[in-house]
């Protein structure tokens, strides 16, 4: 049976047992609403084959990672709906953490993280509070879990990417496994906010699947990029660009090549949509 926790200290009692008998704790960080991207999220950790591991799933909407005008309130909240997911699911999630804002806030958000020069571009130009949010928010459910392995989905690239910059930065003993984005039988990327999609714009949501994988037939930068665009002509686009997997912009004189993801959001009605996909980038002639 899966344990719901509201607090810390309870949460303690549950990790600190499993590290005692020596299971491995995962960490799997949501903010609910679950959807078959979440699940597969639970998958991930099975598939590292660890040894008896204690698998914990938090649910908490993080205010900090939401600026004035965006959707906290509206944001789903539906614990008794992820929970039943969950018990569902065929492999098991031990233990749900859902605090409050309280609870993890006590006396605000006094220390918070401030994320290096990749989190200026793409969503931290939108968003520049975002990400400082997040990076808080994350380093936090890794202190109060104490997790060895903790799992994040591809869909949100660049988050992933500056996750692991921080655990490489101050030497966090957590290893960061992506797990691969899930998409709809439609091809549109799973994300709790395609709930607030009409018929129309699920409709419209599809072409930025589309124009990523006719974008991905092609293998250098320009033209890919080239492709993406003119395949989403008179969508909101906010973006649309290739980047390395760590988000590291290339040394002096090296051309970005090999293993790289073109990455989009595009504004569909007033959801904004984040995808992105794996390509292929020929290395330039000498």
């Amino acid at each position: 049976m899966t344990s719901i926790t509201h607090t810390i200290s309870e949460l303690h009692k549950l990790t600190h047992q499993a590290i005692a008998d020596g299971r491995p704790v995962v960490l799997i960080p949501t903010m609910g609403a679950l959807h078959e991207g979440h699940l597969s999220l639970v998958d991930t950790a099975y598939s590292l084959e660890l040894d008896n591991p204690f698998v914990v799933m938090s649910i908490f909407v993080n205010p900090l990672q939401f600026a004035a005008g965006e959707d906290l309130d509206s944001y789903p909240r539906t614990l008794d709906a992820d929970a039943a997911k969950l018990a569902a699911h065929p492999h098991k999630v031990h233990a749900i953490f859902a605090p409050s804002p309280a609870e993890m806030y006590p006396l605000g958000p006094r220390t918070t993280i401030t994320p290096g020069a990749a989190a200026l571009r793409f969503e931290g130009a939108t968003r520049p509070t975002h990400f400082a949010g997040v990076l808080t928010v994350v380093n936090k459910l890794f202190q109060i879990t104490q997790c060895q392995h903790a799992i994040f989905g591809e869909k949100d690239f660049q988050q992933l990417a500056l996750i692991r910059q921080m655990v490489a930065d101050f030497n966090l003993p957590v290893h960061v496994h992506g797990s691969p984005l899930i998409r709809d039988h439609d091809g549109v990327a799973l994300s709790s906010r395609n709930a607030y999609l009409s018929e129309a714009e699920r409709v419209e949501a599809r072409r930025i699947s589309a124009a990523l994988r006719h974008a991905a037939m092609f293998h250098v930068k320009h033209d890919i990029i080239a492709a993406a665009t003119h395949a989403m002509a008179g969508m909101d686009i906010d973006y649309i660009d290739v980047v390395t997997p760590d988000f590291q912009e290339p040394t002096a004189g090296d051309a970005l090549h090999g293993d790289a993801r073109i990455i989009t959001a595009v504004k569909v009605g007033n959801t904004r949509l984040l995808d992105n996909m794996a390509v292929n980038i020929e290395k330039p002639n000498a």
